[in-house]
């Protein structure tokens, strides 16, 4: 059985143009090309697809997954081999959230008790955070994920490293801020989601409604809500606000 472009979108939740892009690279060209011009997928490239997609959710670029792909044989051992690959990242995620759940917890003290925060092992706000493994999942934005993929290749490993820091030290700021009760449209929390959107300007040129669909995708996206989620119960609503709000003050 084969299947045209646009039910693979449908199916898969990926793009037509970006499937049209996996065929350019030579990432998932189609089983066969019709007289008409469409391509045709059959169920060895939506095998072939789930492992890309798979992959992406790991963190890996499009030039890493070709190798990936380049280099597999059996398909059963590559799938557990991606099976053990996501086990591997539901516990980094768990070690992420119990990270940023014992800083919030720190925090809650010492605002209580007004004193400073100490921290004695530095080390520890780092638990469960892995830079080369910590990116996020942009499925539905194929065109910023791959100029994500662009910029992080130009980057050394101490500049990857000091992003993700900072992008779990803004975690922390957002759990603090939603568990004192400041509203999503405040500005500290403007401010948050002011680096965010520069942050990604510096990539690439971002509208105000493809932030917008960004914010959207916090609570939408399941995979990016259950990790707002694990963080802290309400975070990833609490992301989506703030981002929807910065765009209608901001970007409109």
């Amino acid at each position: 059985m084969a299947w045209p472009t646009a039910e693979v979108a449908r199916m898969s939740g990926v793009t037509a143009r970006t499937l049209r892009h996996y065929d350019e690279i030579g990432l998932l060209p189609p089983a066969w090309i019709g007289t008409n011009g469409h391509r045709y997928y059959e169920e060895g490239e939506l095998l072939r697809l789930q492992q890309i997609l798979v992959l992406r959710a790991l963190g890996l670029g499009l030039p890493a997954i070709g190798e990936v792909l380049s280099s597999q044989v059996d398909e059963v051992e590559a799938l557990r081999g991606h099976h053990r690959r996501l086990l591997a990242e539901r516990d980094r995620l768990d070690a992420l959230a119990g990270t940023v759940a014992r800083t919030i917890t720190e925090l809650e003290h010492s605002r209580r008790d007004g004193r400073p925060m100490t921290i004695n092992r530095p080390e520890n706000l780092f638990e469960g955070i892995q830079p080369a493994q910590y990116q996020e999942t942009l499925h539905g934005f194929p065109e910023l994920a791959e100029a994500i993929d662009r910029h992080t290749a130009t980057m050394s490993d101490a500049q990857i490293e000091a992003g993700q820091r900072e992008r779990t030290a803004q975690m922390i700021r957002l759990a603090e801020l939603m568990a004192a009760g400041t509203p999503a449209d405040a500005a500290p929390v403007q401010a948050e989601a002011d680096a965010q959107y520069r942050a990604l300007t510096g990539i690439r040129a971002v509208s105000a409604e493809e932030y917008r669909a960004l914010g959207r995708a916090c609570v939408e996206n399941e995979p990016w809500r259950a990790a707002y989620e694990e963080i802290a119960p309400g975070l990833a609503a609490y992301q989506r606000d703030a981002i929807l709000a910065y765009a209608a003050t901001r970007l409109s």
